[in-house]
């Protein structure tokens, strides 16, 4: 067989053909044919010889130049993430020192012209707005009964901390407000009651010292309780703490006014007819779920009922068509 581009000529060995798919090597400008010139060949070097290496010698001409006393300790040195840990615990050491020492000089009892005057009509108000007034703070708390006196707390430059006590003239009134004023919002907050305990429960610490039967600051972020109210008050005051509060002869035990016995009363009666009335509706839900299952039995008789007929007259008129 033929081959059929015999005819054709070979084009020369770095040089582009000239039958119509482009020009010459030959024909391109200088500053193109440049770029296509083959470089100049690589240069001969000789073969490396591989020399005889000395061979391996003993040390014990050098043991008298060795040292004999042990080497000097090291000296480590702190890395950042150390020095920065070791500082937080200086500092913590050190506040937890001025605790001890703050604690042992603080006194509830002491003599203040700026506490109430009787601590068992006393009310405790937290989480307050740090926009928040006493002339506001009186105004929203005199709806439970005549207030007595109103003291936001404080700091040195005449700022709120967001807590302070409402005093009221008798303790019932206290009593309600710390039942109803509890998640009470004044000026976008919803603020929490209770009963001062630095007055009324022995061996009280405040939060500053380490004491303090909130949540709010218990840990990071996913542990922190978020919403308003007692709650949490309610679930410290559960238990031993109740127990042993009232050992203690505490008036309201873990310092939780006790509950009016009429209102009582009047919730248990008014939770035994929510009962019976639950109970009523239970008892109309399972007759109509039973209702409904008898008419769904009495539906399925009927279908079958009706099946029965189709087949019997399916077989009469077979039987007549045979025969």
């Amino acid at each position: 067989m033929s081959n059929p581009n015999a005819h054709r000529k070979m084009t020369p060995k770095g040089q582009m053909s000239s039958s119509g798919m482009g020009p010459a090597i030959m024909h391109l400008p200088p500053h193109l044919k440049v770029m296509f010139e083959p470089n100049a060949p690589l240069d001969h070097l000789p073969r490396l010889v591989k020399r005889k290496m000395p061979p391996y010698t003993g040390l014990a001409g050098f043991l008298d130049v060795f040292e004999t006393e042990n080497p000097p300790p090291r000296d480590i040195q702190e890395t950042p993430k150390e020095r920065r840990e070791r500082r937080r615990q200086e500092k913590m050491a050190a506040n937890d020192a001025k605790i001890q020492e703050d604690r042992t000089k603080w006194d509830p009892n002491a003599k203040d012209p700026r506490k109430t005057q009787d601590a068992y009509k006393t009310l405790f108000v937290g989480r307050i707005s740090y926009e928040t007034t006493e002339q506001q703070l009186r105004h929203e708390f005199e709806q439970y009964g005549p207030v007595k006196s109103v003291r936001l707390v404080e700091d040195p430059e005449g700022k709120s901390r967001g807590y302070g006590f409402v005093e009221y003239e008798k303790e019932a009134d206290m009593k309600a407000a710390y039942k109803y004023a509890d998640g009470k919002k004044i000026d976008g907050r919803r603020v929490v009651v209770d009963v001062e305990r630095g007055r009324t429960v022995t061996d009280w610490l405040p939060r500053k010292f380490g004491g303090g039967i909130g949540e709010t600051r218990k840990g990071g972020a996913d542990v922190n309780v978020k919403y308003s109210g007692r709650e949490a008050i309610g679930h410290f005051q559960v238990g031993a703490a109740r127990d042993e509060a009232a050992s203690r002869g505490d008036r309201y035990g873990a310092r939780e006014p006790p509950r009016d016995r009429s209102r009582s009363r009047g919730r248990a009666a008014g939770g035994d007819r929510r009962e019976r009335r639950r109970s009523r509706s239970r008892s109309r839900d399972r007759r109509r779920d039973r209702d409904s299952d008898r008419s769904r039995d009495r539906d399925r008789g009927r279908d079958r009922s009706r099946d029965r007929d189709r087949r019997s007259r399916r077989d009469s008129r077979d039987y007549s068509r045979r025969y």
